[in-house]
């Protein structure tokens, strides 16, 4: 149905969220996530996401590009895009900026129809295949688009909340030579919020994380929290579909729940969706993620903490 991939991990890599993350590090920074959905179920669906970003203190400005790859097994269909991010940064206090940002993306879809054989194809008399078919639906490989997304994000040093729309264009993905079938825009509205413990000389901290997202008929929010110690983070979600498209839809989806770790400019994350639908036994959905800061500036005063 056309929905976009989404990140369990968007705490952990909040570029796959929105480009206005880009550069907010005040750093250059790279990272991966790879995200492999029900592989239980014989139906698995990969999702990779990789990105790098610079800051220019001189403009205030963050620049990057990231790549999306989507792939389902069973089907062949695979989804690739990749983006060149822009954000900028003003102050609006002495403790909060805003981090407007575009992003314009060139994307492809691939179903390999190639490797379909029609019923008309085939000769039973001869036991040969022909290349020619006559039917009537005549469909592309492949189809690719330009895309335009937009952001914005309001952050201070502990806290963020931010808001994205994808697909501001609604680019045509159909698959057939005439055919019209746009992309639905993606919404998202997300955020951070910094619990203090202890007083801010204490070494652990909790936020409260949120992320709320429609596209088209469907939608999801997760809402869980993420506890951090000296190296260490520890983190539990629930993932909801509080608008049901069905009467049988569950409203709690899975229990999520994640791991993570600081080292030296590192930063690993783990996380693992435990299914609780009657869908049956998936396997669940994990992640695996690491990003790397070139300058360790992950203190940097007026930084979003992430």
């Amino acid at each position: 149905m056309a929905q976009d991939p989404i990140h369990t991990q968007f705490f952990m890599v909040p570029e796959t969220l929105s480009s206005s993350f880009t550069g907010a590090k005040q750093s250059t920074r790279a990272g991966i996530i790879h995200r492999t959905q029900w592989p239980g179920l014989n139906f698995s669906i990969n999702t990779q996401f990789a990105f790098v970003d610079n800051w220019f203190e001189e403009v205030n400005s963050g620049i990057g590009i990231s790549v999306l790859n989507h792939k389902e097994t069973t089907t062949r269909y695979n989804f690739t895009q990749v983006n060149l991010n822009y954000a900028y940064q003003f102050p609006i206090s002495e403790e909060w900026n805003v981090r407007p940002s575009i992003s314009v993306g060139y994307g492809a879809k691939d179903f390999g129809f190639q490797n379909l054989v029609l019923e008309d194809q085939i000769n039973i008399f001869s036991g040969i295949i022909n290349v020619n078919s006559i039917d009537p639906i005549n469909l592309n490989d492949s189809v690719r688009f330009l895309d335009f997304s937009a952001s914005v994000l309001f952050n201070s040093e502990n806290s963020w909340v931010g808001f994205t729309v994808k697909h501001l264009n609604k680019p045509n993905i159909s698959m057939e030579m005439e055919g019209q079938d746009n992309l639905e825009m993606f919404m998202s509205l997300h955020g951070s919020l910094y619990i203090p413990l202890g007083g801010y000389q204490s070494n652990s901290k909790l936020f409260i994380l949120a992320n709320g997202m429609m596209q088209g008929a469907y939608n999801r929010f997760d809402l869980g929290a993420k506890y951090e110690i000296d190296r260490f983070a520890f983190g539990l979600l629930a993932a909801t579909n509080p608008i049901k498209t069905d009467p049988n839809s569950h409203f709690l989806t899975s229990i999520n729940a994640f791991v993570g770790m600081d080292w030296e400019g590192f930063r690993f994350g783990y996380s693992y969706d435990f299914n609780v639908t009657d869908i049956g036994r998936t396997g669940g959905v994990y992640e695996l993620s690491i990003s790397y800061d070139f300058l360790n500036n992950d203190n940097c005063f007026g930084c979003p903490d992430y």
